[in-house]
């Protein structure tokens, strides 16, 4: 959602976010993600900057679910200001039909998470012919 309220200059820059969230009292999703379905391939990429992929990322997959939850450690500054968030992350989509939990893969790359699930083919759905016994 883009704010109504503009990012600089604002008296109270708390508010912002507020108009940001998810309304009324919803969850923020500070990953943001993108789904996109292909012909045998479901691809999920998160945003994911600053984070180390191999400490702070995990991706599971469970009940036709896929999770990808990052966690960033808060660092001890004496001075200045941060509007950087800290804390545990997590997004969670449902796999489609078919999905072949066991050959995902994920790579990390310029901050973006890319999961790869591969999607079986499954037979077309359609008419039935239904044979007629002649007499």
């Amino acid at each position: 959602m883009t704010s109504l309220l503009p990012r600089t200059r604002t008296m109270f820059p708390g508010l912002t976010e507020w108009f940001d969230a998810a309304w009324p009292f919803g969850e923020r999703n500070l990953v943001r993600i993108e789904e996109v379905a292909a012909e045998g391939e479901y691809v999920v990429r998160a945003e994911l900057p600053g984070f180390d992929p191999e400490k702070d990322v995990h991706v599971a997959a469970e009940n036709g679910m896929l999770t990808i939850s990052a966690e960033r450690q808060a660092r001890k500054e004496e001075k200045g200001r941060s509007e950087f968030r800290y804390g545990s992350f997590s997004r969670t989509v449902a796999l489609p039909r078919g999905a072949e939990t066991a050959k995902i893969a994920a790579t990390y790359h310029d901050g973006i998470l890319e999961v790869k699930v591969p999607v079986a083919q499954t037979e077309a759905t359609g008419q039935i012919e239904i044979p007629v016994k002649k007499d």
